[in-house]
């Protein structure tokens, strides 16, 4: 399972974001966080439908999406979407 995280240097938001992956990624040592600043990736952000940091998508292992969210997600939200991506 991968997890995508879109940010930018400037988002107050992206800062919790980290806390809660760092969280997620000590409960589950399988996850593969890749972070994204979308100045630097802008072809990428425009593929994925970045409209706002930050953004969240968890992809399960044929690289689906199953999980997106806008602003910064609970530790519960990103671990119910790893449950999902599974």
């Amino acid at each position: 399972m991968q997890l995508l995280f879109f940010s930018s240097s400037f988002c107050d938001p992206c800062i919790q974001t980290r806390a809660v992956l760092d969280q997620a990624s000590r409960l589950v040592p399988a996850l593969k966080i890749a972070e994204l600043d979308v100045a630097g990736n802008i072809e990428e952000a425009e593929r994925a439908g970045i409209r706002s940091t930050p953004t969240v998508i968890v992809l399960n292992d044929t690289g689906s999406e199953v999980f997106r969210a806008e602003g910064p997600p609970t530790l519960n939200q990103v671990l119910a979407a790893l449950a999902k991506a599974v």
